[in-house]
């Protein structure tokens, strides 16, 4: 993955098998769009179930709908302040709902 990927953090209090669905949600959407075999081919995302990390590449536009997508869900379904939204290369999360920039300062 490279600069086009955004990063979604979300809060301890939300299950990670809530994220999931959502994400998968999210895909069958962008599957709508552009039917499933570009979507294979161009949709690039991460979840890591542990950290409650997503991370969607929008390098393609399939891509970008799909981070488009899953940000009106996931904002709508968990609340605005529950999940951190960024975008670029460096970055963690520190697994208790808190993001922060690898280079330093806390969100």
């Amino acid at each position: 993955m490279n600069e086009n990927v955004y990063r979604y953090c979300f809060a301890r209090s939300i299950p990670p098998r809530d994220i999931g669905e959502t994400l998968l949600l999210s895909l069958i959407a962008v599957e709508s769009l552009h039917g499933h075999a570009r979507t294979r081919m161009d949709a690039r995302y991460r979840f890591n179930r542990k950290k409650r990390l997503c991370e969607i590449d929008t390098a393609t536009s399939v891509g970008s709908d799909l981070a488009r997508i899953f940000t009106g869900y996931a904002t709508k379904e968990f609340g605005e302040k529950a999940v951190s939204i960024t975008r670029g290369p460096a970055h963690k999360c520190d697994a208790r709902g808190g993001c922060r920039a690898a280079a330093g300062a806390a969100v």
